[in-house]
């Protein structure tokens, strides 16, 4: 049986992964994103469609609702996350960070992730078999050493959501797992294979392959399952 996709953050690094490596001939995927998806391009048998949103507005929700109406919605998937400007860098400081750049930070990760979940229950609850799928990362974990405060503060809370939003749809059948990666080889497309992101980092960043290979499983499960949350460092990671 066809599947229906709705995958936020749709265009590049992981979201692009889960584009091209979860549908099947014949499934239908939603991609949402600011700029156009490549992926859009690829002939395969499934038929993917573009839903051009920014996260950082709440503004366009009324339009989603309306694009998709009735229609079920079998896999959501959340892919969505900012991070302070060098965050990644060694000279990094909490001390530098600008309000505004803290309060899109939140507002994305946190208000969108909400706002535009909610927006969309009406269409999980006419699937069968409904699966919602955050993805937040091991920085959100207990004693994982990093000192981005919104970032962390943003991963904390994704966890949170997923706990209550999965409390408030366990009437419908519908399970919400959260899914924390540690640093990913992002930047090697899907299609290049698990092996070059392997080589290309010394095993240190988690090839996307892996990530959609756990997404396949959670979301093929039966509806007596839920998965509530996977935690994926790389092995190498003492952090986490």
């Amino acid at each position: 049986m066809s599947k229906k996709f709705f995958i936020f953050g749709a265009s590049q690094g992981l979201g692009d992964a889960f584009v091209k490596g979860l549908p099947n001939n014949g499934d239908t995927v939603w991609l949402v994103s600011r700029t156009r998806p490549s992926s859009l391009d690829i002939s395969d048998g499934v038929n993917r469609k573009w839903v051009k949103i920014d996260l950082s507005s709440q503004q366009q929700i009324p339009s989603l609702k309306e694009t998709l109406k009735n229609i079920p919605i079998d896999v959501l998937i959340y892919n969505v996350g900012v991070w302070e400007k060098r965050g990644f860098e060694d000279d990094y400081s909490f001390d530098k960070d600008e309000v505004e750049d803290i309060s899109n930070l939140i507002n994305i990760n946190i208000t969108s992730t909400i706002t535009y979940i909610q927006a969309l229950l009406p269409n999980l609850r006419h699937s069968d078999n409904g699966k919602i799928i955050l993805i937040g990362s091991t920085v959100g974990l207990d004693h994982t050493n990093s000192a981005q405060v919104s970032f962390v503060t943003s991963k904390f809370g994704l966890r949170g959501i997923t706990n209550a939003l999965r409390e408030h749809v366990r009437k419908d059948k519908i399970s919400v797992t959260c899914i924390n990666p540690g640093e990913l080889a992002a930047e090697v497309p899907y299609e290049e294979g698990a092996e070059k992101a392997i080589m290309l980092y010394q095993g240190t960043r988690i090839p996307v392959q892996d990530i959609v290979a756990i997404v396949h499983c959670v979301i093929n499960l039966s509806p007596v399952s839920c998965v509530k949350e996977i935690n994926i460092p790389a092995i190498t990671d003492l952090n986490a």
